[in-house]
C-alpha cells in the first residue's frame, strides 16, 4: 500500500481544502482512504491507496499540486510583489490574470521536474527550496512589469502590453460564446454544461484564463468590460445580434 502525507501551513486552509476535495473525489472512486488533521500549526492530509493504484494517484495528486503552484501560489506571489499604475478594476484583474496564465506551461515543467514525490511532502518548504528557479522566472516577469510602470500610466499602453501577454498565452479551447443577461454574463463551451453567471468585473479575467482562439458575442451593449474584450482579442472577437428565445443555440455540440 502507498502511504502519502501532504503538509501545509494553517494559513493555507483553503489551498489544503481544495487539495483534499480535488483528491477525494478520486480516491473514492479506487477504494482508497482519505483523511485530515491539524497539529502545531500544520494541517496534514493523508491517503493511503493500494499498490495497483499508487502510479495513477501519484499522477493525479502531481498534477494537483503543479496547478495549486501555479495558480495559488503565484497569485500570491504577483499580489505581494507586483507594483503597478491604478487603472479601473475591470482592467487590473485582466492584467493580473494575463501574468498570472503567462507562460504557464514552462512553470509547470519547472515544479515538475523537482517534484518527486515520497510519502510526504511540505508543500510550504518544497516551494521556497526547490522551487528557487521558478520564483526567479516570476521575479523577472514582475521586475519587467514594474520598471515599466509610468509608462503604463498612459491607458493605451496599459492595453497594448495588456494585448501582448494575451497574444502569447497557451490557447485554452477553440471557441467560446458569450451571453449577456440582466445581472451578468455567461460564458458557454464545449467543456460546461452549468455557466456560471459572471459580473462586469469578472468577465474579462475569465476569457483571459480560456484563452479561447474564438469568441463569438451574443450582444452588442456597449460596456467598459466588452470594449476592453475586443480591444484586447481584437480578430478572434464576432459579434453576433441578440438572440432571445433559445439559449442552448449558445452551446458548442
Amino acid at each position: 500500500m502507498w502511504e502519502f502525507s501532504l503538509n501545509l501551513k494553517t494559513e493555507n486552509f483553503e489551498i489544503a481544502k481544495s487539495f483534499f476535495n480535488a483528491i477525494n473525489s478520486n480516491i473514492s472512486s479506487i477504494d482508497g482512504m482519505i483523511t485530515s488533521h491539524e497539529e502545531n500549526d500544520y494541517i496534514s492530509i493523508l491517503l493511503a491507496v493500494n499498490d495497483r493504484d499508487e502510479g495513477k494517484v501519484k499522477n493525479f495528486v502531481s498534477n494537483t499540486l503543479i496547478e495549486i503552484i501555479c495558480t495559488d501560489f503565484k497569485d500570491e506571489y504577483l499580489t505581494k510583489y507586483l507594483l503597478l499604475p491604478e487603472h479601473d478594476i475591470i482592467g487590473m484583474t485582466a492584467f493580473k490574470k494575463a501574468l498570472l496564465n503567462f507562460d504557464r506551461e514552462t512553470d509547470r515543467f519547472i515544479i515538475k521536474k523537482n517534484l518527486v514525490l515520497g510519502n510526504n511532502l511540505y508543500l510550504e518548504s518544497f516551494y521556497q527550496f526547490r522551487l528557487r528557479s521558478l520564483q526567479d522566472k516570476w521575479s523577472e516577469l514582475v521586475s519587467l512589469s514594474n520598471e515599466n510602470r509610468e509608462y503604463l500610466l498612459s491607458r493605451e499602453s496599459f492595453i497594448d502590453l495588456l494585448k501582448f501577454l494575451v497574444d502569447n498565452l497557451d490557447i485554452g479551447e477553440d471557441e467560446i460564446s458569450i451571453v449577456k443577461e440582466k445581472d451578468g454574463y455567461r460564458i458557454y463551451n464545449q467543456k460546461t454544461e452549468e455557466n456560471q453567471l459572471l459580473s462586469e468585473e469578472s468577465i474579462v479575467s475569465s476569457v483571459i484564463d480560456i484563452c479561447p482562439q474564438k469568441i463569438n458575442l451574443y450582444f452588442n451593449e456597449s460596456s467598459k468590460a466588452t470594449n476592453l474584450l475586443e480591444r484586447i482579442f481584437e480578430e478572434r472577437i464576432t459579434i453576433n445580434q441578440p438572440i432571445e428565445k433559445n439559449i442552448k443555440k449558445f452551446k458548442l455540440n
